[in-house]
């Protein structure tokens, strides 16, 4: 089985949207760019083969908003931690 991955950009207009999506060397360059980045990664192989099925540049169907809410509020937990002063 190819790796698969896919990008999703949420700017509050409107619906998130798929910006990236590929399999084997492209998938691993997304991963690979977002690490770089500092844009976490979150492995849900069955959210990946719903948003494959999402051309790129439009926004994620109602279907699938439950599931990136889910993975928008991970992000949020994870920058919001991040941004805390350690003590």
């Amino acid at each position: 089985m190819k790796d698969k991955a896919a990008a999703v950009v949420y700017d509050q207009i409107g619906a998130p949207r798929v910006v990236a999506k590929g399999e084997g060397e492209i998938a691993r360059k997304i991963i690979e760019t977002a690490e770089l980045e500092g844009i976490p990664v979150q492995k849900n192989e069955g959210l990946v083969e719903a948003l494959m099925q999402v051309e790129l540049t439009k926004e994620i169907p109602p279907q699938l908003y439950r599931a990136v809410a889910e993975l928008l509020a991970f992000i949020y937990k994870l920058d919001k931690a991040k941004s805390r002063p350690k003590s």
